[in-house]
């Protein structure tokens, strides 16, 4: 394969069959490879989804600048999908990100502003700091600034519905039963729900919360209240129902503990030899009771959406662990 820009090897991820997750379900469970993405996980879509769509609109002008709120991954896509396509960026993140998504960035060329980690309430959350930004910056230079505006902006779940839907689909065979992810800004499980749904409505799509996020009481009472403490994972969970979730379709929901988690990372590094990060394990997690409550010998797939290099701080650190009362692998 020949190829003439970065940007044209995000997506058409492979399908990987989850061997002990399908062992103990008694359904096959696969997830899509979202790690293998060129920026390393399924953000690389949604960034570039956003800036083609932009380009489309004409919202963003050539050798422009790029604004964005990110917990890190949107903004490392961001960063490569703006190098490759001749753009600036400048990204908002919460300063309690894990400091490897900081290092990317920078070594990436965009400008990182550091804010205090705080609700979407407060005037001084990051994704309400970068559209301010982006708003100032366009004033003072007089020329149009971009802000992606990852959570509210609808290309994020078409660009899924697009790709990463019609891809399962046609990896399966058109054979899958059930689809499930956990929640960020909602444009992959709004996308795929969508997409598969068009497909085939009996396809079942489930939403896998972590702790400390309101999604599973959304989806199960009809009201984003938070349940459990704050979890570990990044860019995952959430507390309000975003202009990407507004379409989603969910037939069923669950929720998974960080120790559920961490068990099942730590469990799949030796039974599948999969190195996976922390939005992973919620999503095998849920995986498995989707599974459970529709199997046996169902087809099940989840998102992959990046591994665990990003995450030593938290994963293989052992008095983070300590402090968590979470698990350690006992190589450590």
């Amino acid at each position: 394969m020949i190829t003439n820009n970065i940007t044209d090897l995000i997506g058409n991820t492979p399908l990987i069959k989850l061997k002990y997750p399908s062992e103990i379900s008694g359904c096959e469970i696969y997830g899509k490879a979202e790690f293998l993405n060129p920026a390393g996980s399924v953000k690389d879509r949604t960034a570039l989804g956003i800036i083609l769509d932009a380009e489309e609109k004409k919202l963003i002008e050539p050798g422009g600048t790029v604004v964005e709120g990110t917990f890190g991954n949107t903004g490392i896509g961001l960063a490569l999908v703006c190098n490759a396509r001749n753009y600036k960026l400048k990204v908002v993140m919460p300063n309690v990100t894990v400091p490897s998504k900081r290092d990317i960035l920078k070594n990436m060329g965009a400008e990182l502003h550091l804010v205090d980690a705080k609700p979407y309430s407060d005037p001084g959350n990051y994704q309400r700091v970068s559209q301010k930004l982006a708003i100032e910056l366009e004033k003072q230079t007089g020329k149009k600034t971009f802000w992606a505006g990852q959570f509210e902006n609808l290309a994020n779940y078409q660009f899924h519905e697009k790709t990463t839907a019609k891809e399962i689909y046609d990896q399966t065979n058109g054979k899958v039963d059930a689809f499930t992810c956990a929640i960020g800004t909602g444009g992959t499980i709004t996308g795929v729900s969508v997409g598969l749904k068009s497909f085939n409505k009996k396809i079942i799509i489930g939403c896998t919360d972590s702790q400390g996020s309101s999604m599973y009481n959304y989806f199960t009472k009809g009201t984003p209240e938070k349940k459990g403490d704050e979890s570990i994972t990044e860019g995952i969970g959430q507390a309000r129902v975003t202009k990407n979730l507004e379409n989603c379709i969910v037939d069923k929901s669950f929720y998974v503990t960080d120790k559920e988690c961490m068990e099942m990372l730590y469990k799949l590094i030796k039974t599948d030899g999969l190195f996976l990060g922390l939005s992973s394990g919620v999503n095998v997690c849920g995986a498995i009771k989707l599974a459970k409550e529709i199997g046996p010998g169902k087809k099940i797939v989840t998102i992959l959406c990046d591994d665990a290099n990003k995450y030593y701080d938290k994963m293989f650190n052992i008095e983070y662990l300590k402090s968590k009362n979470l698990p350690i692998p006992d190589w450590l």
